[in-house]
């Protein structure tokens, strides 16, 4: 690791456009004082963020670090930290960060830090690995260089944190992975996280306008109103679970978003089920979201347009708030599948921009001009 002349170390920290390119810009702010702090011996830190997509079309560990290296050199950085939303996968397990002490390099794959606290979690794994690579460097029987400083940030009871393998060719010289249920949990949580299910909202314009007509209409139906009358609680949770599982279905399936193994191998099975499960938690939280909204959206309808009178009339029940709240969990289950018939009018990048983030939809992008995926 090189010191600059000036005695300031200078750290870039290489993010991935996105969420990845906000967390660096975040953390930048306070980082350089941060590091000065835990450093000790009057050190001083220079942080710059550099946003650029290094990812690009490969997510091969040790192509990954040599693009690194050919980017530190090409600039007076003294330690680069990249950060990448996809998730990485080394030997069949998750990668959490690799280190090479001889160049200055972190590579740290944000989804194995979970979705929760995220920003805490990022800026204590940056502080961990430029104080490891800053710091001295222990080697041989002592152990690999600068290990234990850098598990704390990184453990947790969803995460069992180890050491992993590393190939003799590969620059990096320190690996952290998870392995096992718990740490399939944390990445396929912090991969939702990447993917900000609360934008599939707004980016189903066309679905929503659908439901929002379809639950119009179906407020003022007075069949409508003896069908949410008759309905026991369970039947309006099974309609409730019917409604939502057809649109999160339709809209995986209209848009092509289920992922296909390129090749029949163990680990390539389990990269798609990784992929296909972070695609079903992102796109049913956002269904979620809209169904909730469509419910309120119905119930201030229903208290604005039912009069007690007809509503008793047709129905042979008093007009009581349970009613108006019941109607309005009927009529959002019934928008719901209207709202999944609307979004065959959205395109399918619409609903890929909704539903992924920036690196995941390059990277389904790249597999689909490969071939590896069946394009719609």
């Amino acid at each position: 690791m090189r010191v600059s002349s000036q005695g300031v170390t200078v750290v870039a920290l290489l993010a991935d456009p996105d969420a990845p390119t906000e967390i660096a810009q975040r953390m930048a702010r306070t980082l350089p004082d941060r590091l000065a702090e835990k450093s000790g011996q009057g050190r001083r830190f220079d942080v710059e963020v550099v946003s650029e997509p290094f990812t690009s079309g490969t997510e091969d560990l040790p192509t990954l670090m040599r693009r690194m290296v050919d980017r530190g050199r090409a600039e007076n950085w003294d330690i680069v930290v990249a950060l990448t939303d996809l998730p990485l996968h080394s030997h069949g397990r998750k990668l959490v960060v690799d280190l090479s002490h001889e160049h200055g390099l972190a590579l740290l794959s944000l989804p194995s830090l979970g979705g929760l606290r995220l920003q805490t979690r990022a800026r204590r794994a940056v502080e961990a690995a430029v104080l490891g690579l800053a710091g001295p460097q222990t080697t041989g029987t002592e152990g690999p260089p600068r290990s234990q400083p850098l598990l704390a940030p990184f453990v947790s009871r969803l995460a069992p944190v180890r050491p992993g393998p590393i190939g003799e060719t590969e620059t990096a010289d320190l690996r952290y992975v998870v392995s096992g249920a718990r740490g399939y949990l944390r990445v396929l949580l912090g991969m939702v996280r990447a993917n900000r299910p609360w934008r599939l909202v707004p980016g189903l314009s066309k679905a929503l306008a659908a439901a929002l007509a379809t639950g119009a209409v179906a407020t003022v139906n007075s069949t409508v109103w003896n069908l949410a009358a008759s309905l026991s609680t369970p039947r309006l949770v099974i309609a409730t679970v019917g409604s939502v599982g057809i649109m999160i279905g339709w809209l995986i399936v209209d848009a092509n978003l289920w992922h296909r193994p390129p090749e029949s191998s163990p680990e390539a099975k389990q990269r798609a089920a990784l992929y296909n499960a972070s695609t079903v938690l992102t796109v049913g939280i956002g269904v979620l979201v809209c169904y909730v909204g469509l419910m309120l959206i119905n119930l201030v309808w229903a208290l604005f347009i039912l009069n007690d009178q007809v509503f008793a009339s047709m129905t042979r029940t008093p007009l009581h708030p349970s009613e108006y709240w019941t109607l309005s969990w009927f009529v959002a289950s019934v928008a719901t599948v209207g709202g999944a018939l609307g979004s065959g009018l959205e395109s399918d990048d619409a609903i890929r921009a909704a539903a992924y983030s920036k690196r995941e939809q390059e990277r389904r992008h790249t597999l689909e001009e490969h071939g590896d995926q069946p394009t719609k």
